[in-house]
């Protein structure tokens, strides 16, 4: 039995991408803070193919170890693909922002991310029909005002996987490695950049996917040669593209 890692599956694009992954008949690792969304949508997953494994991880991964620890505790799976989607914005600026956010907004977004890249790498880029996809954000080609910070930590996401793939293809490795890049999203995400608690996207935002397309656009990247799917930020419209940093190839 091969699975599928998702990390924050508890709501938003990780959650809808796990029911997507599940109607193609895949087993699932689903990672999140909070058990009880996990248990509704292992709940979910059961309506759409009973015959599909959901293995429940809860697991804090703004905390090191528990990074560590997640990676150790699949050991005794066969991993096919592996989806970073666990991350958060803020709002503000740079000398307005509330610092032990920004701490653990740099862990997850970006130490948990390459942490878990990393050793995924290590034990799997050998292996046919594996995928490593880390979920970045228009934000990692564009910066975004009152959002410098954390666009930063999407460019490190957006670098570092576009960098890995050409890596991967110069070893002749198997794995693909591969970011998505979404435009505004109907998720959790505003709220918890914003600090609020209730966020309405209908009426606030101008032009937004939901979470439901953007599981789609993953599964469409999924299934493509290319390496980026980005939405682009006028249109709205998603493209698969080549990488799209410059890459010093010597």
């Amino acid at each position: 039995m091969k699975y599928t890692v998702i990390t924050g599956a508890s709501s938003g694009i990780g959650y809808e991408t796990a029911l997507a992954f599940a109607t193609r008949g895949k087993n699932l690792v689903i990672v999140a803070r909070r058990e009880e969304e996990l248990e509704k949508l292992r709940a979910e997953v059961a309506k759409i193919n009973a015959d599909v494994d959901v293995q429940l991880r809860v697991s804090d991964l703004t905390i090191a170890e528990n990074v560590y620890g997640l990676y150790e505790s699949l050991k005794d799976l066969e991993l096919e693909t592996w989806i970073n989607n666990a991350g958060f914005g803020n709002f503000d600026t740079v000398g307005e922002q509330r610092l032990s956010k920004i701490e653990s907004m740099l862990q997850l977004n970006i130490e948990a991310l390459t942490i878990l890249s990393s050793l995924f790498v290590r034990d799997y880029a050998e292996i046919a029909g594996t995928q490593l996809i880390n979920i970045s954000s228009g934000g990692g080609y564009t910066i975004v005002p009152n959002a410098v910070t954390y666009c930063a930590t999407k460019f490190y996401v957006s670098a570092f996987t576009e960098g890995l793939s050409h890596e991967l293809k110069a070893n002749n490795a198997k794995m693909k490695a591969k970011v998505l890049a979404p435009a505004a999203t109907e998720t959790e995400f505003a709220k918890r950049a914003r600090d609020e608690n209730e966020f309405e996207y209908e009426g606030r935002v101008a032009k937004f996917h939901t979470a439901k397309e953007m599981a789609g656009f993953l599964l469409d990247l999924y299934d493509s040669e290319k390496v980026l799917g980005i939405v682009d930020g006028f249109t709205y419209e998603f493209e698969l593209k080549d990488p799209q940093f410059n890459h010093y190839a010597g």
